[in-house]
């Protein structure tokens, strides 16, 4: 963390001195002192750089609709690779995941068990399964995340069930971006409404600060304390993609070193979007 002083850069990237930009406005929000703590590591965008993210979160978000309607019995988890590649390019833009660290496809595919970073391949989507489809867009240098829970026919009740409480933990952490707040109540939010439904919170991953690059910082919890002592600031830009296990919390890498599943078996589910703190409350730029 860093402490900015009145005749510091104002943190919002304006080029002003604090003083003269969001100082005032920083004091009327409650924070000590008129200063603010930067978390180390983060970028807060301008607002050139908020459109261009935008754009590629909006390119993802038409990715997942027209994947969406060709999802079907009898398909591969490498056919919905090709249409996301293909998508992708033709639009203009890189899918980031194909080649990041090793990664060998263009989208991450996680069917039933597999919590994050399945690696499509020529497993046959079947009735009654759920799967995870994570599509991340490089436009114009940036970048842009989402994915989505997809039920393939009927569905168990129980696999139903775990899908939309799985949607309602992600809608609920965005409910909690709001400038200045703890990032932490973003987690504490998510585990709450889990547990409530009997189900648990991955821990060994989370959601991500994004836009320049695929991975920045903050890191973002699912679950545990409310105080992280990270604060949400105005254009901070990051993910909220929470996973909710049927069963523990624990997972297992598979000898890929990219696919996780669950440790017990039972089913995972996953929904994520790109968000922006506003100077009010927050923007969904995925949707």
């Amino acid at each position: 963390m860093r402490k900015l002083s009145r005749n510091d850069p104002c943190w919002c990237g304006s080029g002003k001195k604090y003083k003269r930009c969001h100082l005032d406005f920083d004091m009327t929000r409650g924070v000590s002192g008129g200063n603010i703590s930067i978390p180390s590591g983060v970028i807060i965008k301008t607002e050139e750089q908020i459109r261009g993210i935008q754009k590629s979160c909006q390119l993802t978000r038409d990715i997942l609709d027209a994947v969406g309607k060709r999802i079907r019995p009898g398909v591969t988890t490498d056919d919905i690779n090709v249409w996301v590649h293909e998508y992708t390019v033709s639009r203009g833009a890189v899918p980031a995941p194909l080649h990041y660290n090793g990664f060998p496809k263009s989208v991450c595919v996680s069917l039933n068990n597999v919590v994050c970073h399945g690696i499509p391949d020529s497993t046959v989507i079947m009735e009654g399964d759920i799967l995870n489809v994570d599509v991340t867009t490089i436009l114009n240098g940036y970048y842009g995340d989402a994915g989505r829970m997809y039920m393939v026919g009927e569905v168990s009740e129980e696999a139903a069930s775990l899908v939309r409480v799985a949607r309602e933990c992600l809608d609920i952490g965005i409910e909690q971006v709001k400038p200045y707040r703890d990032l932490g109540e973003i987690g504490y939010a998510i585990e709450h409404h889990a547990i409530k439904h009997g189900y648990s919170v991955v821990r060994d991953y989370g959601g991500h600060g994004i836009g320049l690059k695929f991975h920045e910082e903050p890191h973002v919890h699912h679950y545990g304390s409310r105080k992280r002592g990270i604060t949400m600031l105005p254009n901070m830009v990051f993910t909220i993609e929470p996973m909710i296990n049927q069963g523990r919390y624990e997972t297992r890498l598979m000898p890929d070193s990219w696919t996780a599943v669950t440790i017990d078996g039972r089913l995972s589910a996953q929904w994520e979007q790109t968000v922006r703190v506003t100077e009010t409350g927050v923007q969904i730029l995925t949707e």
